[in-house]
């Protein structure tokens, strides 16, 4: 996979020189307070190493979906604010411009001495942030650095070929990637291309639909690939079990019928519920009737909403013997806590394993947080969409964009 072995802020010398650095700072904000910090805690040693080698840090970054250009609650002041906080020692100035590099960026770049830092305004705010023709825009961004240094370090937009993430870097003199990005390169592309085996990858989530890529790569890459949340009853329906009134994707079974060949035929094996627990319908109350039922036996007005407890176990026991496991997606509504025993189950036979255990962004980073067993993982993507293009072995434009050692 291309960018395994990229220029990283170790191979660069930015003393006395202004570096561009694409952070993700896309921080939950409620009624202006940041709910959840770790975004920004995540870039901290990037940040940390530019700065005390003497660059003079500009960040950028993008937050939320403003629909009609500036929008004061998606404004970057917050981040900005929080990131003082995280650094009393660094000088942190916020350059608010509809423009994003407008008079007060230029003019706070201008007067910058090495080892501050000046935040930007949300990239967003600027249409063409996002557009095929975000040229211009790209190339203000490298003027506003005198095109001196790249550093991406957003691995969660790294998906995406936007003027802040892939854009800029046909201006500058140098790129490199910071340690977050090195920490997902190192982590997700080797699992996926050099790992030690055995190695499990276990998928869930509600739609076949959004893993279908990642579904074909890893049966190709993997030795037992688990299946479980809501795919898992179109993949039920495709061995032809009835599965009441569970989420299916009829225009998905041939596929899956497909993919339980393919799985077959190369030896792997591709492991699916022996039972699950129903309720009457998608509940939100936390106290629903559930019942565990076996497979065969889902009663027709039925919903899946969880793995089963045998299941539950036989998924577990295959961690066990692993050297290396990949999880994208709970096993269930595991927000509800009466539907959440078969993602604990999961999460914590992860936590107790030897493996190298790399939980692929998303809801699944959220329910291992959620659930407590965030320390005990080797590693927990900060990319929703990133990691998962990454899984399906998908050259991501953030990365394949900036320079090889």
């Amino acid at each position: 996979m291309a960018g395994l072995n990229k220029v990283t802020v170790d191979d660069i010398n930015v003393k006395g020189k202004k570096v561009l650095v694409r952070v993700d700072f896309n921080v939950p904000l409620k009624d202006g307070v940041i709910t959840n910090d770790n975004r920004i805690t995540a870039a901290l040693p990037t940040i940390k190493k530019l700065v005390s080698d003497g660059g003079k840090v500009v960040l950028c970054s993008h937050l939320g979906k403003p629909k009609n250009g500036p929008e004061d609650k998606f404004s970057l002041a917050p981040a900005a604010k929080r990131l003082a906080e995280l650094m009393p020692e660094t000088k942190v100035t916020f350059a608010k411009d509809d423009t994003v590099v407008g008079d007060n960026a230029k003019k706070a770049v201008a007067e910058m001495n090495e080892g501050e830092i000046v935040v930007l305004e949300n990239t967003r705010f600027r249409g063409a942030e996002e557009t095929k023709n975000g040229e211009g825009f790209a190339k203000e961004l490298a003027d506003l650095v005198d095109d001196q240094v790249f550093v991406m370090d957003a691995f969660g937009s790294a998906h995406r070929a936007h003027a802040s993430t892939a854009g800029v870097t046909k201006f500058v003199k140098e790129t490199a990637v910071g340690y977050l990005m090195q920490k997902e390169i190192n982590f997700l592309g080797n699992a996926v291309e050099d790992p030690v085996r055995p190695f499990v990858a276990i998928l869930g989530g509600a739609k076949v639909a959004d893993k279908l890529n990642v579904i074909n790569n890893l049966i190709e890459k993997c030795d037992t690939l688990i299946i479980g949340g809501g795919m898992a009853y179109t993949f039920l329906k495709a061995q032809g079990k009835e599965v009441g009134t569970s989420l299916v994707d009829d225009t998905k079974i041939d596929y899956c019928k497909e993919m339980i060949e393919k799985a077959a035929k190369a030896g792997k094996k591709l492991l699916l519920p022996v039972d699950t627990t129903v309720a009457d319908a998608f509940p939100d109350p936390i106290d629903a009737e559930i019942s565990v039922e076996v497979v065969e036996e889902i009663p027709a007005d039925k919903m899946g909403l969880d793995i089963g407890t045998k299941t539950a176990e036989m998924y577990a026991e295959a961690v066990k013997s692993a050297k290396t496991v990949v999880w994208n997606g709970p096993m269930g509504v595991f927000e509800n806590p009466v539907l959440a025993k078969g993602t604990i189950a999961v999460a914590k036979s992860l936590a107790e394993t030897d493996a190298t255990t790399i939980i692929g962004g998303g809801d699944s980073a959220a329910a291992v947080i959620q659930l407590g067993f965030a320390d005990k993982m080797s590693h927990i993507s900060t990319g929703g969409g990133a990691s998962l293009e990454y899984l399906e072995g998908k050259v991501l434009p953030g990365i394949d964009v900036i320079a090889d050692k």
